[in-house]
């Protein structure tokens, strides 16, 4: 039975592993977990879960179970990156694209992975311009422990990029009302020297 006010899309995408890999053509494990609970995707098309996450998604919808689509990529363990801090070139790049920010440094200088938050999405390899980043097998299967983290990471990063984006607009209109400020102080002083161009004139 499903509790209230936790939906089917909910007990799906806590079955997921929170990668946020983007394999199954969706921005994360939410979105697909909300297409599968719709029935626009099928169960298929998540690597990192693998045989054994469609299996849990065929018993919890009562629907046959399916092999992984090739299309999605093959099944992988648990892999996390690393960057060769030699070759990095601080270009910030992988930081911009990594969904949990588990990468920290900053412009022009050396980047690293932090490994216990890294989920393995592989979504920093192909911005890098020097190619400075290598996936690794951790040699353990992700945990659901794992997968909590990361969802808790992914959603504190979404905050903050929206944080950010709601500040930078803040800014932008404070910066279109200092300058309507300025237009309308500027057109009263020029109106204040015609009149007074004017009076001028008469005397």
């Amino acid at each position: 039975m499903t509790r209230p006010g936790f939906s089917l899309a909910d007990r799906i995408d806590a079955l997921l592993p929170q990668t946020q890999c983007r394999r199954c053509g969706h921005d994360g494990c939410r979105p697909y977990a909300e297409a599968v609970a719709s029935g626009a995707d099928p169960i298929n098309r998540c690597p990192p879960g693998g045989e054994a996450m469609i299996l849990k998604l065929a018993r919890m919808l009562d629907v046959p179970a399916q092999p992984l689509d090739p299309g999605c990529g093959s099944e992988q363990k648990l892999s996390v990156a690393r960057i060769d801090e030699a070759v990095c070139i601080g270009c910030t790049l992988c930081i911009a694209v990594c969904p949990v920010d588990a990468i920290v440094g900053a412009a022009k200088h050396m980047h690293t992975v932090l490994a216990n938050h890294c989920t393995g999405c592989g979504l920093c390899l192909p911005p890098c311009p020097v190619d400075c980043i290598v996936m690794t097998s951790v040699g353990h299967d992700w945990t659901r422990e794992d997968a909590d983290r990361a969802r808790v990471r992914y959603r504190a990063r979404n905050a903050r990029l929206a944080r950010d984006k709601a500040s930078s607009r803040s800014r932008a209109r404070g910066g279109q009302q200092r300058a309507a400020r300025q237009a309308a102080i500027a057109a009263a002083f020029e109106r204040a020297r015609v009149r007074r161009a004017a009076a001028r004139r008469e005397r």
